[in-house]
């Protein structure tokens, strides 16, 4: 009897002792912090920038021998949109340039200049990321101002241009760019129409574009 007693007792113990166990506030496991995903860069958005280079060519057509081939600074801006389709971007730039691309003559009192021009153009680039090289082709305008002994003439051209560059996003609103273009302005009767001249040559630019 003693025995069974001191059995039910202990018994009574480890149950009494389970039960306090239950009732203690248990420690629950910690919580993983929350992963937040950078956000993935898009090229999609309307741009609008700056740009500056060097323009250098010839002048075209029957009465450009007597100009030597024109060069100089040139400096403008640009507006476009870019649309991203998974890595493939698409857009529409415009941009006018204020232009010093002029050449002497060796002929007295004879020059020849590009005072502006400007581009229509289709973009289209395969992105990296933040990494953008593309193609572009599209309209071409300017205006030729000529001079020689005794006449003077400025006349605006029409033609097409064609190029590539590079551009990136070191953030998401800031990106620079450098590409390079061939243009051809077609040529026109000038002068008084005794002279057919025009303009083909390249420009090489950096810019740099704030997108929205």
């Amino acid at each position: 009897m003693k025995k069974l007693s001191i059995v039910a007792g202990l018994g009574a113990a480890v149950l009494a002792t389970g039960a306090f166990a239950a009732d203690l506030p248990r420690k629950s496991a910690p919580v993983a912090p929350a992963y937040a995903r950078a956000p993935i860069f898009t090229w999609t958005g309307f741009y609008v920038g700056v740009n500056a280079g060097y323009g250098f060519g010839g002048m075209t057509g029957p009465g450009s021998g007597i100009f030597k081939d024109p060069s100089g600074f040139i400096g403008g801006g640009q507006v476009g949109y870019n649309y991203q389709i998974n890595q493939v971007v698409v857009g529409l730039e415009t941009d006018l340039q204020y232009s010093g691309i002029s050449g002497k003559s060796a002929a007295v009192g004879s020059k020849g200049s590009i005072p502006y021009f400007g581009t229509v153009r289709a973009r289209a680039g395969v992105a990296m990321d933040r990494f953008l090289p593309y193609i572009t082709a599209g309209y071409a305008y300017g205006g030729t101002d000529l001079t020689v002994p005794g006449a003077s003439t400025k006349t605006m051209h029409h033609g097409y241009v064609i190029g590539g560059g590079v551009e990136y996003a070191f953030t998401n609103n800031i990106t620079a760019k450098v590409e390079g273009l061939y243009m051809d302005l077609g040529e026109k009767s000038v002068l008084g129409a005794t002279r057919k001249i025009g303009f083909e040559g390249g420009v090489v630019r950096a810019g740099v574009n704030y997108k929205f």
